[in-house]
C-alpha cells in the first residue's frame, strides 16, 4: 500500500497550491484589465474620442451628433446670400441673332420692328496659353569707348524664367488645392502649354516661402501675441519617415502653422506666440499649454464630452458622466440663447444652476472611481478630477458667452487641411519642405480670413511683394 503522506507534507502541497491559485489569479485580474482596456479602444468612434470620421472607413455608419435640433429647416437660411450664376449687365461680346424669316408668311423681316430681345449670357473661359515677353537689353558704346548695357526690369534675372503669375498659378495648385509635385506639373503643362518639371514646382515653391520667413511671419506672430483670444491645437505630420507635429494659432483675422519634431512645451515656444501671450488660450486638455500663467485657458468642451460620453459607455453605472453631458449642453443652449438675444450674460439662475449640475456631476465621479485600480477606473477618476479641478476653465464659455466660445473647432479646422494635405498627396519628404507648406498656409489662410483673393496674393508674393497683413 503507497505510504499515506504526512500532515506537514499535506500542509506544504496546499500552500504550493494556494500560490498557484494566487498566481493564476493575479493573472487573470491582469488579463481581463487588458480585455477591457482593448475592449475601450476597439469601441472608439468619433462620437467619444478625438479619433476623425474618416478613420472608420465607408463601411461604417457616421458619428452621431451630440447637439440637438435646432428647429431649423435643411439647408441655406434666410438671409444667407447664394452663390448663383446671375447674368452681367455689361458682357464683354454681344452675339445678336436675327430670325431669317416669318414663321407664319415666310417674308422676309429685314426693317420689321423689334418687338423684344431675349438676353441669353454664356459664362467661358478663354483658349489660355503662355505669353513669352522678351525683354532685349541694349549695349551701346560711346564716344568715350564706354559700353553701357541697359538695366533688366527688377524681377528678369535670368536669360529664360517663369514670371510671378505662372509661379502663383503653380504654388497655388501644390499648397491651396493640395496638389502633388508630379500633377501639378502635368495640371500647368495641360492648362498653359508650358512644360515644366517638379523640380521647377518645388524650387517656384521654396522662393516663394522663403519670402515670407521676415516681415509677414513677424507680422503674424505680433498680431497673435496681442489678440484678446487665440486658438491653438496640433496635430500629427509625417515627415521624413518619422512623426512631428503641426502646430496652430489662430484668430478669426490669423492664421500660423508651423512644423516640429516635438508636441510639447519646445514646440510651443518655438511658435513665438505662447511665451508672450496674455489673453484667453483655447486648447484642449494638453497638459503643456498649463506651463504658460499669463494665459487665461479655456478648455475645449467639445473634447470633453465626446470623454464623457466614452465614460458613459465603458461604465453604465456612471450616471455622473450623463449628467455632465445635461449640464454642459444646457448651458451652451444658454449662452446661444443669450447671444440671440443681445445679452453678455447668461441669466444667474441658470448659470448657478447648470454650474452646480456640472460640478455635482464631477464630485459625483471622483467619489464612485476614487482607490480604482483597473486602468479604466484610473482614468474615469482623473477626467472627473480634471473636471472639479478645471471647472472655472471649461465653463468659461458659460460666464463669457461673447467673448469665449464653447469649443476649439476654430484651430480644429487649422489643422484639418494638413491632414487633407497628407491623405491626398501623402507625407512630405523633408523638414525644409514641411516648413514651406505650413508657411504658405499661413498665408493663405491669413488672406483668405481678410478677404484676399488668394491668387493676388500669390502673385504679389512671387513678385517679391508679399502681402502683409493689417495690424490692429
Amino acid at each position: 500500500m503507497p505510504e499515506t503522506p504526512s500532515i506537514v507534507e499535506l500542509l506544504e502541497r496546499l500552500v504550493a497550491l494556494e500560490e498557484v491559485v494566487a498566481a493564476r489569479d493575479a493573472r487573470i485580474e491582469a488579463l481581463e484589465a487588458e480585455n477591457a482596456e482593448l475592449r475601450r479602444r476597439l469601441g472608439q468612434t468619433p462620437r467619444n474620442s478625438n479619433m476623425p470620421p474618416s478613420a472608420q472607413g465607408l463601411d461604417r455608419p457616421g458619428p452621431k451628433s451630440l447637439r440637438g435640433r435646432s428647429g431649423r429647416r435643411a439647408g441655406g437660411q434666410g438671409g444667407h446670400e447664394g452663390r448663383t450664376l446671375r447674368q452681367v449687365e455689361v458682357p464683354d461680346e454681344t452675339v445678336v441673332h436675327e430670325p431669317a424669316a416669318c414663321a407664319g408668311c415666310g417674308d422676309g423681316l429685314a426693317g420689321a420692328v423689334v418687338v423684344a430681345v431675349t438676353r441669353r449670357q454664356v459664362f467661358e473661359i478663354p483658349q489660355v496659353s503662355a505669353r513669352v515677353v522678351e525683354h532685349r537689353l541694349v549695349a551701346r558704346r560711346c564716344g568715350c569707348a564706354t559700353v553701357t548695357c541697359a538695366s533688366a526690369p527688377a524681377g528678369v534675372d535670368a536669360p529664360v524664367q517663369y514670371g510671378p503669375r505662372l509661379t502663383a498659378v503653380v504654388v497655388y495648385l501644390l499648397v491651396a488645392q493640395f496638389g502633388a509635385q508630379k500633377r501639378v506639373a502635368q495640371a500647368v503643362a495641360d492648362l498653359f502649354g508650358v512644360p515644366i518639371s517638379q523640380g521647377s514646382v518645388a524650387a517656384m515653391t521654396a522662393r516663394a516661402a522663403r519670402r515670407l520667413d521676415g516681415d509677414f511671419l513677424a507680422a503674424l506672430r505680433t498680431a497673435l501675441t496681442g489678440a484678446e483670444l487665440v486658438h491653438f491645437d496640433e496635430t500629427g505630420f509625417r515627415v521624413a519617415g518619422r512623426l512631428h507635429w503641426v502646430h496652430s494659432a489662430s484668430t478669426g483675422k490669423y492664421s500660423l502653422l508651423y512644423v516640429h519634431p516635438k508636441r510639447g512645451r519646445d514646440a510651443m515656444n518655438a511658435g513665438g506666440v505662447l511665451p508672450e501671450f496674455a489673453g484667453i488660450a483655447v486648447h484642449d486638455a494638453w497638459a503643456p499649454y498649463d506651463c504658460y500663467p499669463n494665459a487665461t485657458h479655456a478648455l475645449c468642451c467639445s473634447h470633453l464630452l465626446r470623454e464623457l460620453v466614452a465614460a458613459g459607455e465603458l461604465d453604465p453605472a456612471a450616471t455622473w458622466a450623463e449628467q455632465g453631458i445635461r449640464a454642459l449642453l444646457a448651458l451652451k443652449a444658454a449662452a446661444e440663447t443669450a447671444i440671440a438675444a443681445g445679452q453678455d450674460r447668461i441669466a444667474t439662475h441658470v448659470l448657478a444652476a447648470g454650474v452646480a449640475s456640472f460640478r455635482h456631476a464631477a464630485l459625483i465621479g471622483v467619489k464612485d472611481h476614487a482607490g480604482q485600480l483597473t486602468p479604466i477606473g484610473k482614468k474615469l477618476h482623473a477626467l472627473a478630477r480634471r473636471m472639479l479641478e478645471r471647472i472655472d476653465d471649461y465653463l468659461r464659455f458659460a460666464h463669457d458667452p461673447r467673448r469665449c466660445p464653447f469649443d476649439n473647432n476654430a484651430a480644429e479646422r487649422e489643422v484639418r487641411m494638413v491632414k487633407v494635405r497628407q491623405k491626398i498627396s501623402g507625407a512630405m519628404r523633408t523638414l525644409t519642405g514641411a516648413e514651406h507648406f505650413c508657411h504658405l498656409r499661413s498665408y493663405l489662410a491669413t488672406a483668405a480670413k481678410h478677404g484676399v483673393n488668394l491668387l493676388e496674393a500669390l502673385i504679389q508674393l512671387a513678385s517679391g511683394r508679399p502681402w502683409i497683413p493689417t495690424i490692429n
